[in-house]
């Protein structure tokens, strides 16, 4: 029996599907080669040495005011795009998708965004494009509720919507994983495909065309991750084609930090730690909110591929993922620790409907509208 039927290879390849890719995972999770012991990483990991990690400057110093010159100088020049991570499978949000749910009454996650490049754009001048990475799962009610609300008043050639990448889950044994019912089970493949996701759309190419430079993304879930000129600013100045925000570790959260690995600082994902690794030894972790230069981003990365269990149904299964963090291996990156507590908060996640509940008056006042 064929691993696919013809139409579940239609869906597959509407999405990116790499068939010989696919069949090395498969032989590779079959001899053990690809396995939670692969993900680990190979070499020591260290804390990042003293002043690695830049702090946002003071707001009543020179500095402060130089570099908010400086992004919003960049804004007015229209050379930023803001891009929403708005793919993956929703599962822990009762499986509907997140981004067009409400965050605020009447307000979707994706109408604040929206609304972040409207107010960001009537304050500096010029024009912001707005990147959307959907999966095969968020793609249509994300188009749908684009085209319900006309754009949230962006104009239609601001909005750019592209597509992560598919594969079918595994079993244990490196066999295609069938449900209940003998359907296969489809995912996205990791918010690793940004970067070979928006090259491969051709939405990359022609925002440099139109004289794009930086790229600023984050979780569409991250409502703290709003557009700062300041923090543009700071990528700008710093010569560096990537930025990476960090936050205070906090007890109980679970995340990736920046380590250094073979002698360069880099984001270093929880499930590449070794067994029983401290890694409360660094006290910040990845927000997963960038800044890059968007030339630097059109080239292919040598991203790894990790083994991630999940459960469906009763049953366990694999996925092979990859993460963008993975592009600090590749890309020189300052680091910069931002705040979140109180009106400049940057990290605010919203995992489920329990969080947004908890967070909802918070939310409000991050993106109420200015008197």
């Amino acid at each position: 029996m064929p691993d696919f039927t013809a139409e579940q290879l239609r869906f597959l390849h509407r999405y990116g599907f790499d068939e010989l890719l696919f069949q090395s995972w498969r032989s590779r999770v079959r001899d053990g080669s690809l396995s939670r012991a692969s993900n680990v990483v190979r070499g020591e990991l260290r804390p990042p040495p003293p002043g690695a990690i830049r702090p946002l400057p003071d707001k009543n110093g020179n500095e402060y005011r130089d570099l908010v010159r400086l992004g919003e100088a960049a804004i007015a020049r229209g050379e930023v795009g803001v891009v929403v991570l708005n793919g993956g499978m929703a599962t822990r949000f009762g499986g509907v998708v997140k981004g067009i749910v409400d965050a605020l009454p009447g307000r979707s996650f994706l109408a604040l965004r929206a609304a972040d490049v409207l107010r960001t754009q009537q304050r500096c001048g010029g024009r912001i494009d707005l990147f959307v990475m959907n999966s095969f799962a968020t793609e249509a009610a994300t188009k749908d509720h684009f085209a319900a609300h006309d754009n949230f008043g962006l104009a239609a050639d601001q909005v750019h919507h592209f597509n992560q990448f598919v594969a079918a889950r595994l079993t244990p044994e490196g066999e295609v994983f069938h449900d209940e019912g003998g359907h296969i089970s489809p995912y996205a493949t990791g918010h690793g495909d940004f970067a070979p996701a928006l090259r491969a759309s051709e939405v990359l190419q022609r925002f440099r065309a139109r004289g794009g430079r930086v790229l600023f993304a984050a979780n569409v879930d991250n409502l703290g991750a709003r557009i700062s000129p300041l923090l543009i600013g700071m990528h700008l100045q710093s010569g560096l084609p990537m930025t990476v925000e960090v936050a205070p570790k906090w007890p109980g959260d679970v995340g990736g930090s920046p380590f250094v690995l073979d002698g360069r600082l880099q984001l270093i994902e929880q499930i590449r730690y070794p067994e029983d690794f401290d890694a409360d030894m660094v006290d910040v972790f990845n927000t997963n909110t960038f800044y890059f230069d968007a030339a630097a981003l059109d080239r292919d990365f040598d991203l790894g591929w990790h083994y991630v269990e999940k459960k469906v149904g009763n049953a366990r299964v694999v996925q092979i993922e990859r993460l963008i963090g993975e592009l600090t291996r590749h890309l020189d990156a300052q680091f910069v620790k931002v705040k979140r507590t109180g009106l400049d908060n940057r990290f605010l996640p919203v995992k489920t409907p329990e969080d947004l509940q908890a967070a909802r008056e918070e939310i409000a006042e991050l993106y109420a509208e200015p008197a």
